[in-house]
């Protein structure tokens, strides 16, 4: 860690040409470590540019001010821009799959690469240098860290605070999880004073709903939350014509399987949601039970002990099918 940190430090020490990308159907701790980079790398003199692989929620909007470019809707641009680019930061990714279609032009690049996660089993291969911390809350956490031990925290101000504040924010769950420790309180205090509106961004997250996700939610709790008490198990499921039917946007479900994970004896929670034609996964669990070893196992994906992501290719009723053959085995 150390020698990469005064790697990094001698990397941005001089004007470069800089990337920042993401993993697709980025998440506050995606934009909000991507963006806090951006206003950081500008301020010490870098031409940078933030490239996610697909689109965003609009609750997220407020804190990227225009800067992202969406690699799906200008693939032309994004690949003339990396053409010209000396380092890639990588966040908030274990594997250059998270890319999506953007990975194969990322791949295929000269520049140097450098990865900053806090995911489980990092891809080693993808950069050339990588800071992963599987026990740290957020990217934006370990971003924070990796700043402050290269002793350019002078470089902070508010948009800055405010990008980190918000991804530690949403990783932690408002920092209920378990990965939300001393240090991490110690941290959200300083961006504070450094001049993050806490309440602020709070209410952009979680005080901004529209009426149809707020009847989108009831839907899910009163028609679609099946119950397992005998093995303290729950899944809730939405089609993509049911999402339809509530006018549904990006961003619209973030949360609502935290919901069946907070009813008493309920430890694991399986979310399934089917869109564009292709059935996702979300887990959740409490206490020792590790979602990602089912995702990893099951459903090609990843992530954390107790918060995890994968994708089916079967339908949303055999998902449901096989998820119930699996919550009897755990």
């Amino acid at each position: 860690m150390v020698e990469n940190i005064e790697k990094l430090k001698d990397i941005i020490s001089s004007p470069k040409n800089i990337l920042i990308t993401s993993h697709r159907n980025p998440d506050g701790d995606a934009i909000g470590s991507s963006m806090s980079l951006y206003y950081f790398l500008k301020k010490i003199g870098h031409k940078v540019s933030v490239i996610m692989p697909n689109s965003y929620p609009d609750f997220l909007q407020p804190f990227t001010n225009g800067k992202v470019i969406n690699f799906d809707q200008n693939k032309d641009k994004v690949i003339d821009i990396l053409k010209t680019i000396d380092v890639i930061f990588m966040l908030d990714m274990n594997n250059m799959s998270r890319l999506a279609d953007l990975s194969i032009f990322v791949e295929e690049s000269n520049a140097i690469k450098i990865l900053i996660d806090h995911h489980q089993e990092p891809q080693l291969n993808i950069a050339n240098y990588i800071f992963s911390d599987p026990n740290i809350s957020s990217t934006c956490e370990f971003l924070y860290e990796i700043i402050d031990q290269m002793q350019m925290k002078k470089y902070f101000d508010s948009l800055i605070a405010e990008c980190l504040y918000l991804g530690i924010m949403t990783d932690t769950g408002s920092f209920k999880f378990k990965s939300t420790t001393a240090k991490t309180h110690f941290i959200l205090s300083d961006l504070i004073n450094y001049g993050a509106d806490n309440y602020k961004i709070h209410e952009l997250i979680y005080d901004n709903n529209s009426q149809s996700r707020m009847h989108l939610l009831g839907y899910c709790l009163n028609k679609k939350l099946i119950l397992y008490p005998e093995y303290n198990s729950a899944i809730i499921s939405l089609t993509e014509d049911e999402l339809n039917t509530f006018n549904f946007k990006k961003g619209d479900t973030e949360g609502f399987v935290n919901y069946a994970l907070s009813i008493k004896g309920i430890n694991f929670v399986a979310f399934i949601i089917e869109k564009d034609n292709i059935v996702k996964l979300s887990l959740r669990s409490k206490g020792s039970l590790c979602v990602n070893k089912i995702a990893k196992q099951y459903f090609n994906g990843g992530g954390h002990t107790n918060a995890s992501g994968g994708t089916s290719y079967l339908s949303v009723n055999e998902t449901i099918k096989s998820v119930e053959k699996i919550i009897k085995t755990i």
